[in-house]
């Protein structure tokens, strides 16, 4: 019920409670354990095991954004369990204009994550990490050789069923 005010706004605000202790206890992670938030608009096309194989503090899809100034896309991303509570410990609504946050159409969870995260590694195309359409895509509607994962950012992969390895891997 907490969550409401957040569940209700645009921006995936929410999602800043994975890094909570409590939240991070009843999902019985484990200091250390890799958490990895996957957003259900994105298609999963190859092994996903190397994205998970890092031992990053952080690391989320970055490069893609065409218009949004910040560099993460939250459709992808990997924590360490256990640590940088801070994370949803300091956020609220109120943190996030005190603090001047940058946001570019509102305030979302990706501006917060870069916010706490300046120097965050990232998943990229190099990882088999893609957003479809977006600006590092290579051109066409073929899924790009080594693609493991690609997003769809404010759009539905319904849409796009038409496309062979869409129709293949998409479970909605």
């Amino acid at each position: 019920e907490a969550d409401r005010p957040l569940l209700d706004r645009l921006g995936c605000l929410a999602r800043m409670r994975i890094f909570g202790r409590d939240m991070q206890n009843s999902m019985g992670a484990k200091q250390g354990d890799r958490i990895f938030n996957v957003d259900v608009d994105a298609v999963i096309t190859g092994e996903l095991d190397p994205l998970f194989d890092r031992d990053d503090e952080f690391t989320i899809l970055q490069g893609y954004a065409t218009t949004n100034p910040c560099p993460f896309n939250g459709s992808l991303w990997m924590l360490r369990a256990g640590e940088r509570h801070d994370v949803s410990e300091d956020f609220s609504l109120e943190q996030y204009h005190e603090r001047k946050v940058p946001f570019h159409a509102i305030p979302d969870d990706q501006g917060w994550l870069h916010y706490k995260f300046p120097d965050a590694k990232a998943y990229t195309p190099a990882d088999g990490a893609y957003c479809f359409k977006k600006k590092t895509w290579p051109g066409g509607n073929e899924l790009p050789k080594g693609a493991r994962i690609v997003a769809f950012p404010g759009r539905d992969p319904a849409m796009f069923l038409h496309l062979d390895w869409v129709r293949d891997n998409w479970r909605c």
